[in-house]
């Protein structure tokens, strides 16, 4: 652990985890725009159906998961050996960057390529920034200093998405996405005035991250992750459709609704971040089947009113509660490669973006309705606790053979 005031320490995580709050607005609040951006990018289409032209605008979600999955992986591996620090500071340039070119793009296509490049450094920056958080926090708190990382998401689904989602509503989703870019600009300052200078791993090497790709049992979680965690994204993306069509709320009342997913984020983050570090199987577990049963709920209730909040809140709970469990199970399972094990889980998360968005968006443009991605939902979070029970079955057989080898 790094020697620092409890003030600088202090300071220092509320910085990084600021990062998450700017990542959150870039990533979710397309989820509440998307009407406003079908109508302005596709407006013939939207003319014909909105329905329609809503469905064809969720692919500006899945682009940006798209661009988690290919940017992890490979900016964890080429930059190895940079200082952590420098790398948190990288990143958010291009963050900024991509985020304004996501504003200003003319076209429908060119909005979907900016999406793209704008996620390349996501899952680097989760990855880093949780590294980087779990060292000033010192030894066995990696779950929880990831967890302080993503708490920027959850204060940004509390807080800052609604608002941003709002502003997007009365001025424009492309004045939305100016602001989020200078929210960037905002955390890589804070970033340079407080964070202190950590070196990256001694032994770190590009092919010491490459390496842990080839273990079997970082594909098996990565995919536990990708699978169930797809379930919260096909409801999760569809929330401002579900709120006005189906719930009979006016547009304004979306942000309330983001605002209802944020708090059951924010809850159940820190209670898996504290949780995970504890027992990793029986979080998994318990998470997997709390998502179930908070997805199968919202699908029978969030037609009414209440049980449209009630519905979002748990289901917001119940899935992030799996983000630091899964975080930390990656970290476990790739050893003396951390920042991969790191990046890969974002990937994953985003694969999980990418399917439940483009999952909802095939049931909807089937004609089944703005609740058919919550059972679809269902179905993955089923999905992803059966690879998350055999991850941890595959894991066990082989710590049982490792003595008996060295035995003989």
């Amino acid at each position: 652990m790094i020697e620092l005031s409890r003030g600088r320490r202090t300071a220092a995580l509320v910085a990084l985890a600021l990062g998450g709050v700017a990542i959150g607005l870039t990533e979710f609040v397309a989820m509440g725009l998307l009407p406003d951006i079908a109508r302005d990018l596709l407006s013939q289409d939207y003319a014909r159906s909105s329905s329609g032209a809503v469905a064809q605008a969720g692919w500006m979600i899945t682009a940006y998961a798209l661009g988690v999955v290919v940017g992890a992986p490979l900016i964890a591996a080429l930059s190895a050996r940079l200082p952590r620090k420098k790398l948190v500071l990288g990143l958010l340039v291009l963050f900024a960057a991509g985020t304004v070119a996501s504003a200003i793009a003319p076209t429908f296509d060119l909005v979907l390529v900016a999406r793209f490049a704008a996620a390349l450094p996501h899952g680097a920056y989760f990855g880093a920034a949780g590294l980087l958080a779990a060292t000033l926090m010192g030894p066995g708190n990696e779950a929880r200093g990831f967890a302080i990382v993503l708490s920027g998401l959850t204060v940004s689904n509390v807080v800052g998405v609604p608002l941003i989602t709002r502003l997007g509503q009365t001025a424009g989703w492309r004045a939305a996405y100016l602001v989020i870019a200078g929210v960037f600009v905002l955390t890589l300052l804070a970033v340079l005035a407080v964070v202190p200078e950590v070196a990256a791993a001694v032994d770190g090497s590009p092919a010491a991250e490459l390496r842990a790709l080839r273990t079997s049992q970082v594909w098996l979680v990565a995919a536990t992750g990708a699978v169930g965690f797809a379930g919260f994204f096909a409801v999760n993306t569809y929330i401002a459709p579900v709120t006005t069509d189906v719930a009979g709320f006016s547009a304004a009342t979306v942000p309330w609704a983001l605002v209802a997913v944020g708090l059951g984020m924010t809850v159940g983050n820190a209670l898996g971040g504290w949780l995970a570090d504890r027992d990793l199987r029986r979080s998994m577990i318990i998470g997997f089947v709390a998502m179930i049963v908070s997805i199968a709920a919202f699908s029978l209730v969030a037609s009414t009113r209440a049980g449209l909040f009630v519905g979002a809140f748990l289901v917001g709970a119940t899935s992030l509660y799996l983000g630091p469990v899964l975080q930390a199970r990656l970290i476990t399972v790739a050893p003396g490669a951390q920042l991969m094990g790191a990046a890969v889980n974002q990937s994953a998360m985003n694969i999980a973006n990418s399917l439940g968005a483009a999952l909802g968006s095939v049931a909807i443009a089937a004609g089944f309705g703005y609740l058919a991605p919550a059972r679809v939902g269902i179905v993955l979070g089923v999905l992803g606790l059966a690879l998350g029970v055999v991850s941890f079955a595959v894991g066990r057989r082989v710590h049982e053979r490792i003595p008996a080898t060295v035995a003989r």
